[in-house]
């Protein structure tokens, strides 16, 4: 898998604000997660491709000019790791889990504040 070209699109989804597109790399059985969720959801851990919608359609509600600039990013087996700024200069972390039909199975999000 193209990691690289991945990031871009990703990249590209986010700044759409398109929530299908966004989903569009996740798989039905996704699990999510970040700690920044707890504040919009109540937990931090989210399973499913419809708690993500609903979560990021809070987070995208709630800061309209959200967008992210991709800064790097590392290849494992199976995964990488995407580091990106945020519209307010926020260093951040995704680690991304793929299945074999390229879908991210499980994401984790780490903040820099």
């Amino acid at each position: 898998m193209d990691y690289s070209a991945f990031a871009i699109e990703w990249e590209a989804a986010w700044n759409s604000h398109s929530l299908d597109r966004i989903l569009a790399h996740y798989a039905p059985d996704v699990v999510f997660r970040s700690q920044k969720a707890m504040r919009l959801v109540g937990t931090g851990e989210l399973r499913g491709k419809d708690a993500l919608r609903d979560y990021w359609s809070r987070a995208l509600e709630a800061q309209p000019n959200l967008s992210f600039v991709v800064v790097d990013v590392m290849h494992g087996y199976g995964m990488c790791v995407i580091t990106y700024r945020n519209h307010r200069d926020v260093l951040a972390a995704e680690t991304l889990r793929f299945g074999p039909d390229g879908l991210v199975v499980e994401a984790s999000a780490c903040h820099a504040k």
